[in-house]
C-alpha cells in the first residue's frame, strides 16, 4: 500500500524537516506501517516507537527503554549518529503534554529537529493542542483507506489463504468495505475465513452489519430502516421528479458522462407536510441507507469538542456511502445565537458546509426546516445544496390523493366518496389528513360500527389545522419562496389565503 497523494504529503512534510507532526487517526497499525513504507522511499531511515508500557522499539540493544518515562522519550533519538536519518513514533504522547517540562522539551526539539534529518510523529485520534506548541505542530489527517489500499488488502489476504477473488467480486467487496478502517477490515476478512475458509460475495451482508454497529457506537447518527416508497407521499410531483433525475446521477454512466455526484436538497415547509417521509423514501427507492443526525448531538461541553464531533459525524456518514444524510430540523440546530455559545455553532456549521461543498463522496444530504428566518444566509447560498426546495400545504387535488393513499392502507377497497371532505379539509397539511382518517375510524370504531364519509367530516370539523394557528409564519413562509428563493415541490397550486380561512 504505497503511493497515493497522502503518501506524498507525509514524505514531503519529512524531506522539509517538519519537526513533529501528529498524525489524526486511531489505526496506529496503518500509521506505523505507514510510516515504515516512508522511512524506505526516504533512504532508509530508521524508524523507532515508543509506548508508555514497552517503553521503545525498533533499535537494537535498546528495547524498553525509557518505558513510563515521557520525557525520556523525547531523548530516544540522541544516541544516534549525527548524519542518520530517523522517525520517532510515539503513540499516546498527547496525554503527556500539558505537563510544563514536556512542552517546553517539545518546544525546543521543534527548533533543533530542524537541523536534522529527524522527525518526531505523534499519532492520537483527537487532542487540544496547548497554545504554545501551535506552531511547533503540524497536523496530518489520515483518511480512511481508498478503494486502492482496501482491493490490495483484500487481493493479499484471500491469495495467501489460497482462494484468489474473482476480480467482479474483488470489486463488489471492495465498494461494501470503504469508509471501514484497515483494521475492521482484516477482521472481516478473519472471520470469513474462519467461518468458510475463503472470501465472497457472502461477505457483503456482514459488511453492511458492521458498518450499522460503527453508527450506533457513535451516538451522532441514528440508522433508519425505512420501508416508505415515492408511492407513499402524496402530490409533490416536482420534487418526485427531481429527486428520480437525481438518483440517475449516482449511475457510473452518470461518470462517464462528467455529471458530479449530488450535493443534496433542503426541504423547507410547515410542519406534517411530508419532509421526513420524503427522507425517508429517497433512501428506500435508491436502495442507500439512511442515517438521522439530530444537530444537538454534535455539541459538546469541552472547548473543541464539538468540531472533534462534527468531523467523526462526518467520517462515519462517508463510511457508509453511498448513503442518504437525514439533516432533521436543520434550522432549530443552526438557527440560534452563536453569540450566546460563544461561536460554536458557527464553527460546527461552517465545518459541515465546508464539507457539503467540496464532499466527493457518495453522501446525499436531505436537510429539513420548518422556518426559513432561523436559517443561517450561509446555508441558502448557493453550492450548499443542488436545489432548495418549498413543500406548501397540499392543492384540492393532492388533498384528494392523500386522503384516498390513507384510506387505501387502512381500507384496500374502499369507495368513500371524498369530494366534500377535500372541501372541508383546506388548508390541512399531509399530517393533519392523515390523523383526520385515523380519528373518523375511532368515532366509528366505539359505536362497533364501519366509518364512513359522515364520520371523515366530523373528524376534520374538530381538527384546528396549523394554517391558522400558524398562519403569519406561513405566509411568511411562502412569500419568501415567492421570491425565487425556491422551488415549489409540486406543479399544482398550493394553499392559497382563502383556502385558510
Amino acid at each position: 500500500m504505497t503511493g497515493g497523494p497522502w503518501s506524498d504529503q507525509l514524505d514531503l512534510l519529512i524531506r522539509a524537516r517538519t519537526p513533529i507532526l501528529w498524525i489524526r487517526s486511531l489505526e496506529e497499525e496503518r500509521v506505523e506501517t505507514l510510516l515504515s513504507q516512508a522511512s524506505q522511499r526516504l533512504g532508509n531511515r530508521t524508524l523507532l516507537r515508543w509506548d508508555f508500557i514497552d517503553g521503545l522499539s525498533g533499535a537494537p540493544n535498546r528495547q524498553g527503554e525509557a518505558a513510563r518515562n515521557p520525557m525520556a522519550a523525547l531523548a530516544c533519538l540522541d544516541p544516534l549518529p549525527a548524519d542518520q536519518g530517523a522517525i520517532l513514533l510515539l503513540r499516546d504522547f498527547h496525554r503527556y503534554c500539558d505537563d510544563a517540562g514536556i512542552c517546553r522539551r517539545l518546544r525546543n526539539l521543534a527548533t533543533q529537529l530542524r537541523q536534522v534529518p529527524r522527525t518526531l510523529v505523534i499519532t492520537a485520534p483527537e487532542w487540544q493542542l496547548p497554545r504554545e506548541l501551535d506552531d511547533c505542530i503540524t497536523v496530518l489527517e489520515l483518511p480512511l483507506p481508498e478503494a486502492a489500499e482496501i482491493s490490495q488488502l483484500l487481493s493479499s489476504i484471500a491469495a495467501a489463504c489460497g482462494q484468489p477473488l474473482a476480480p467482479d467480486v474483488l470489486t463488489e467487496l471492495t465498494g461494501a468495505c470503504h469508509g471501514l478502517s484497515e483494521q475492521r477490515v482484516r477482521q472481516l476478512a478473519a472471520r470469513a475465513l474462519a467461518r468458510r475458509g475463503r472470501l465472497s460475495e457472502e461477505d457483503l451482508a456482514e459488511v453492511l452489519e458492521e458498518k450499522r454497529q460503527a453508527i450506533a457506537k457513535s451516538e451522532l447518527l441514528e440508522y433508519c430502516p425505512s420501508e416508505a416508497t415515492p408511492a407513499d407521499i402524496g402530490g409533490l410531483d416536482a420534487l418526485k421528479h427531481w429527486l428520480e433525475q437525481r438518483r440517475m446521477a449516482f449511475s457510473p454512466e452518470a461518470r462517464r458522462y462528467g455529471l458530479p455526484l449530488p450535493r443534496g436538497v433542503l426541504l423547507l415547509g410547515p410542519q406534517g407536510t411530508g419532509k421526513s417521509l420524503t427522507a425517508k423514501a429517497v433512501a428506500h427507492s435508491w436502495s442507500m441507507p439512511l442515517l438521522r443526525l439530530d444537530v444537538g448531538r454534535l455539541f459538546a461541553g469541552l472547548v473543541g469538542a464539538s468540531e472533534a464531533r462534527t468531523r467523526e459525524m462526518i467520517q462515519r456518514a462517508e463510511a457508509m456511502a453511498p448513503c442518504v444524510l437525514w439533516i432533521d430540523e436543520i434550522d432549530k440546530g443552526f438557527g440560534g445565537d452563536s453569540r450566546s455559545d460563544g461561536g460554536t455553532s458557527q464553527r460546527v456549521l461552517g465545518t459541515v458546509l465546508t464539507w457539503m461543498a467540496e464532499k466527493t463522496s457518495a453522501v446525499f444530504v436531505v436537510a429539513t426546516a420548518n422556518a426559513v428566518e432561523r436559517l443561517p444566509a450561509e446555508l441558502l447560498r448557493k453550492g450548499r445544496f443542488d436545489e432548495i426546495f418549498l413543500l406548501d400545504l397540499p392543492s384540492p387535488e393532492e388533498r384528494h390523493a392523500i386522503l384516498d393513499l390513507q384510506l387505501r392502507r387502512r381500507r384496500p377497497q374502499h369507495r368513500i366518496p371524498l369530494e366534500v371532505l377535500v372541501d372541508r379539509t383546506a388548508g390541512f397539511s399531509g399530517a393533519e389528513l392523515e390523523q383526520t382518517v385515523i380519528e373518523a375510524m375511532h368515532l366509528a370504531f366505539a359505536e362497533q360500527r364501519e366509518f364512513g364519509e359522515a364520520d371523515l367530516v366530523a373528524a376534520a370539523s374538530q381538527v384546528v389545522p396549523l394554517s391558522r394557528t400558524a398562519r403569519e409564519q406561513l405566509e411568511q413562509l411562502q412569500q419568501w419562496a415567492n421570491g425565487g428563493r425556491a422551488r415549489p415541490a409540486s406543479t399544482l397550486r398550493g394553499m392559497s389565503n382563502s383556502d385558510a380561512a
